[in-house]
């Protein structure tokens, strides 16, 4: 048995509990939206979020080349974000996880964080109904590899990134998710801090 297995596994159990065709497993939420922000083209355009949300969303606009706009409003569980370039939106939903939470032409990132609701340690997904986005994703977690295809007979046409899930983490995922409820009530976010207030958000990475 591939150790892999394991993670296309966890794939489908998360994707099926969340009502989306399609989620794909990566290390982190952080890299999640990372990944989404990049998909989606996000250099040089200004993204919008909340002024109090956890500081790895500021840094993955950011390291996706785009600027860091902030608005003061209350969020629970799941927050959208937006650009009009986009044909989809990217939701956070670090703090949200439920039986068909999955909201159609989204890419819905999830955390497997210890303090979450999907206790792995370590972990995120990218849920998504659109086929394409999904390759594309599985792609640029893996170094923009193809997977079970040698470095030396494979092509690489996306930008590749080093922040694939790991099978170990994958079957503790797997054990966590047998008992999963359905409903489970949002983390409240009452930790964070003003991230307006920090002059490299406001500027940019130079």
């Amino acid at each position: 048995m591939n150790p892999y297995d394991n993670v296309s596994e966890l794939e489908k159990v998360v994707a099926e509990y969340a009502g989306s065709p399609y989620a794909v497993a990566v290390d982190s939420c952080t890299n999640a939206l990372l990944l989404c922000f990049e998909l989606l083209g996000t250099a040089g355009k200004e993204i919008v979020l909340p002024s109090y949300t956890y500081v790895g969303v500021a840094y993955s606009v950011l390291n996706a080349g785009g600027i860091c706009k902030f608005k003061t409003f209350k969020w629970t569980g799941a927050y959208p974000i937006y650009n009009t370039s986009w044909d989809k939106a990217v939701i956070d939903s670090a703090r949200r996880l439920y039986k068909g939470m999955y909201q159609t032409n989204t890419l819905t990132c999830l955390s497997g964080h210890w303090w979450k609701h999907l206790k792995m340690g370590r972990g995120g997904f990218i849920l998504t109904d659109d086929v394409e986005c999904a390759n594309t994703l599985r792609r640029m977690r893996y170094d923009g590899r193809t997977a079970g295809v040698r470095p030396k007979d494979d092509t690489f046409t996306v930008r590749g990134h080093h922040c694939y899930m790991l099978p170990e983490e994958a079957a503790r995922g797997l054990m966590l998710m047998a008992n999963m409820p359905d409903k489970n009530p949002d983390i409240i976010a009452d930790d964070y801090t003003d991230l307006s207030q920090y002059p490299i958000f406001q500027e940019g990475y130079k």
